[in-house]
């Protein structure tokens, strides 16, 4: 699963905007790609958690693909605030444009924010720095993480 799935499916996520339709959607093709894996019939009537329990005895422990989509997007963060580019300076919001019209849309930044649990200053910091204390961003444990 990792050789392919996952480097073709998760391939530029780093730029994604994770909305709850691509978390479910994200979960989706998880589950798909396991019983596909188990070689369940699609037939077959089996719940999510009764496939992630069965997965780590057949073909070991495996990190679930919302983790590895917020991993790749914390480093991307901290490689792209490190550097000096056209990319920092639109991560960073230093582009003058209209706002929207309607309820404001989650934006690409907030992420970090809520995995983190530190604002944006805060983040910058620790991305300048390589390293971020232990610390738990709800519902991954990232240790020592070098973004």
């Amino acid at each position: 699963m990792h050789a392919l799935v996952i480097s073709i499916f998760l391939h530029a996520c780093e730029t994604w905007t994770l909305t709850a339709e691509l978390d479910r959607k994200i979960q989706a093709v998880e589950m798909r790609c396991y019983t596909r894996i188990l070689g369940f019939s699609y037939r077959v009537y089996a719940t999510n958690e009764e496939v992630r329990k069965i997965i780590p005895d057949r073909i070991g422990p495996q990190q679930e693909l919302l983790s590895t989509f917020r991993r790749r997007k914390l480093q991307w963060y901290g490689h792209v605030t490190r550097s000096s580019g056209l990319a920092k300076t639109i991560l960073q919001g230093t582009v003058k444009s209209d706002r929207r019209r309607g309820g404001q849309k989650k934006k690409w930044i907030d992420h970090i924010k809520e995995w983190t649990g530190a604002g944006f200053a805060t983040t910058r910091v620790q991305a300048k720095d390589q390293f971020v204390p232990d610390f738990i961003a709800k519902d991954i444990v990232i240790s020592r993480f070098i973004f």
